[in-house]
């Protein structure tokens, strides 16, 4: 199945829902940062529209409230997307690194410090990554 499309508010939705696990609607809302929070409604759309691109399947019913359940893991929608950003690269990972080293968003240390990491030489001798 193709991985679904999600907008940034879609997506945040999402992290909640992998945080809290299944949960309804209304326990999303409240677990929400004030700052967040938008009308139970709204929320309720979003949801519907994870469900309905496959991020979120309804798993069961509890009086009124209809309880959703993450559908797709945080690796694969990340997976994805970083599939998705390599494409606007034409597909080469050098291209990509070295914008972000241009734009500053990567450093020299932390590409030495990957390195380290994924070779076993970071930090005594294990992988911490």
């Amino acid at each position: 199945m193709a991985r679904p499309r999600l907008s940034k508010a879609e997506t945040r939705i999402l992290e909640q829902y992998w945080k809290l696990g299944t949960s309804s609607v209304r326990e999303i809302l409240d677990s929400l940062p004030e700052e967040e929070r938008v009308a139970y409604t709204t929320l309720q759309t979003l949801v519907y529209r994870l469900e309905q691109k496959g991020a979120l399947r309804r798993v069961k019913k509890i009086g009124n409230a209809q309880l959703f359940a993450p559908a797709i893991d945080q690796r694969e929608l990340r997976s994805g997307l970083v599939r998705d950003l390599l494409e606007l690269f034409g597909g080469s990972p050098r291209l990509l690194v070295s914008n972000l080293l241009e734009t500053g968003a990567l450093t020299l240390r932390d590409l030495k410090l990957l390195q380290d990491a994924r070779t076993g030489r970071g930090r005594g001798g294990k992988s911490h990554g």
